[in-house]
């Protein structure tokens, strides 16, 4: 592989409407966009691969498309993981060096955690990230990094996400199907974190919704670390098929209907306002019909998501309230009823375009794509600042001994 193969990253978001693939490369150590693809899925369901065949060939097809823009292999990428599959948990663990203080190295770093993730899992649980909320030496706390520190007893708050064993092998065989490796996988959530949240709000407490097509991610940052994971079975879909369920349309109809006149608030619409509908079946309704059927929905939806804030400990530590992206966090009115049932405000989350990517990516929708190519640079970058830490050691190591 040459340097500009191997200075290619590739990031794949398999939802259950699309699958979405981004290309980009460093170029004087800034992200270059270098191409994306989107193309309809296939073989999903519910954010779950349904049936390998299809939903391979819809990824493979994605992925060529990418490559013919970028003249190079996609042989490896970054997958994100959601569905409603997702759960977490908070544990914590010491090391004790006994009486007399001594400086903490990596290596209690470790094994303080490795305490920590050794809790039960039920079966078929696999963990997806391991992620330090805080570090306690010796009674001090909200510690980010203890090495160097002196002290004998390190504490650590571990925060464990998991998710289905069976549905991240059947999305890695998925993807391994396609022609593709997978490098490693991340939380949709955090990845939509990492392009639409703000220092302060990852400092004062926030949560982040990602709305999907059929479930919703969420993660709460608080102190500048990761509180709570969790997924709903609410998205955008869901919206859909009550308009289609409930007007008697063709889903794509329905769809079309939400995106024109969707409203999840009835007052926000004018009382006589009427809307055509155009075949199978022309007709006249209210405006206000539609809001009729969408306001229970979201009211159900984000109540979803405050017993979800509220079984992991989280409701009351929205200091700077909640950030909603993903395509269904599109839908008006939609923020509005999030500060009704949260009590807290609520904006939409932009994500930061890339050097040369087309404007028009920089939408809600791609926030995960846009969020895992962040997430993959900063995880290469400190990989290679290991690494490089490694080699230093290991030179004074052999210096010292000549």
């Amino acid at each position: 592989m040459n340097q500009r193969q191997s200075n290619l990253m590739v990031v794949l978001d398999a939802g259950s409407s699309w699958i979405r693939v981004l290309a980009a490369d460093l170029n004087e150590g800034a992200l270059r966009y270098r191409g994306h693809a989107i193309v309809e899925s296939a073989g999903m369901r519910k954010s779950l691969i349904a049936e390998l065949a299809p939903a391979a060939k819809a990824i493979k097809s994605a992925c060529d498309r990418v490559e013919q823009m970028v003249r190079v292999n996609v042989d490896e990428c970054v997958v994100g993981v959601g569905g409603a599959n997702v759960a977490s948990v908070n544990t914590t663990a010491a090391v004790h060096f006994g009486a007399r203080m001594r400086e903490i190295a990596s290596e209690d770093v470790s094994l303080a955690i490795e305490r920590a993730r050794s809790v039960p899992m039920p079966a078929g649980r696999e963990i997806l990230h391991l992620l330090t909320r805080q570090f306690v030496l010796d009674q001090q706390s909200g510690i980010h990094d203890p090495v160097g520190m002196v002290g004998n007893r390190l504490e650590v708050d571990l925060h464990i996400s998991t998710c289905s064993a069976s549905a991240m092998q059947s999305l890695v065989t998925c993807v391994n199907r396609a022609g593709i490796e997978v490098e490693d996988t991340v939380f949709e959530a955090l990845a939509a974190a990492e392009t639409t949240l703000t220092a302060d709000e990852r400092e004062l407490g926030v949560c982040l919704l990602d709305i999907g097509a059929h479930s919703s991610e969420m993660v709460v940052f608080f102190e500048g670390a990761v509180a709570h994971t969790a997924s709903i079975p609410f998205g955008g879909q869901h919206f859909t098929n009550d308009l289609a369920v409930m007007l008697e349309l063709p889903i794509a109809l329905a769809e079309e209907i939400k995106m024109q006149y969707g409203n999840t608030i009835v007052t926000s619409i004018p009382q006589l306002a009427e809307i055509e509908i155009p075949a199978p079946r022309p007709m006249k309704i209210r405006h206000r019909r539609i809001a009729e059927i969408l306001e229970p929905r979201a009211w159900e939806m984000m109540e979803a998501v405050r017993d979800s804030l509220r079984d992991g400990g989280v409701l009351e530590a929205l200091g700077m309230g909640c950030v909603m992206t993903g395509g269904g966090a599109m839908l008006p009115g939609l923020l509005e009823v999030s500060e009704s049932i949260l009590h807290a405000r609520a904006r939409l989350g932009q994500p930061v375009p890339l050097s040369r990517m087309p404007l028009e990516l920089a939408h809600p929708a791609n926030a995960v794509l846009i969020g895992m190519m962040l997430y993959l640079n900063r995880k290469r970058s400190m990989r290679a600042a290991e690494n490089g830490s490694l080699r230093s050691r290991l030179r004074s190591l052999f210096a010292a001994s000549a």
